[in-house]
């Protein structure tokens, strides 16, 4: 008896869902970007860089300073945040192509590598409808040294995510955590700032170098003309 009552225990642990952060811890943050927006011109189907602190710390105009970039990056965002946040740091600039990277803190949060798939296929279908258009580049989940012990369900996550890419000609799939593990698979500090968990200049110029083709990629694969819907 004791034992079918531990039984139904473990099973009911392990269908509970992680729960969505509450997005508006990040209300600040939307709306200092849509102040700027009101008193600054932005470009015309632009490359849109979103999603988490990885995108924030980002210096993409620098990194890409011969595109027309947009870097909405909001510090410790689940992928959700960005799915309930669509309408103002997405929709307003009608990209040509979105760089997207989110779900480090997902998975870091306790939710698993089918659940950032489910979470972003939400995205892509999203931007489906909304911007037709839109080519979307997926940067996969970084292995880190802070978060280490979580990397089996990240990697799990990016392959799972790198298997939905390959369906459509509009995803990309850029894998930027291989150039940042050393000769023995591990996360190379050298790349990451003190704390283990977010990349150094060096760090991103390695981003840079590993993207810009994929990005030349997207860029030439999208279909010319507005998101006019």
């Amino acid at each position: 008896m004791l034992l079918s009552i531990l039984s139904m225990f473990a099973v009911t642990q392990t269908d509970v869902p992680a729960t969505n952060p509450d997005p508006n811890r990040f209300a600040r943050d939307i709306e200092a970007f849509e102040q700027w927006d009101s008193k600054n011109a932005f470009p015309a189907e632009p490359v849109l860089f979103v999603g988490s602190s990885s995108i924030r710390m980002w210096r993409t105009r620098e990194g890409f300073a011969n595109l027309p970039v947009i870097n909405r990056g909001f510090g410790g965002s689940h992928i959700s945040d960005v799915l309930y946040f669509f309408d103002r740091i997405v929709l307003p600039y009608r990209p040509k192509v979105i760089v997207f990277y989110a779900g480090d803190n997902d998975v870091a949060g306790g939710k698993p590598a089918q659940r950032v798939l489910e979470d972003y296929r939400k995205f892509v279908d999203r931007v489906g409808t909304e911007l037709p258009r839109t080519r979307l580049i997926f940067v996969t989940i970084k292995p880190s040294g802070q978060r280490w012990a979580l990397w089996p369900e990240m990697h799990k996550a990016n392959e799972l995510v790198r298997d939905l890419c390959a369906k459509s000609d509009r995803l990309f799939f850029a894998d930027l955590a291989t150039p940042l593990l050393d000769s023995e698979g591990k996360p190379d500090d050298s790349f990451f700032l003190a704390d283990r968990l977010h990349l150094n200049a060096q760090g991103y110029a390695i981003w840079n170098k590993a993207l810009a083709p994929i990005l030349k990629q997207a860029l030439a694969s999208s279909s010319s003309g507005p998101n006019d819907r």
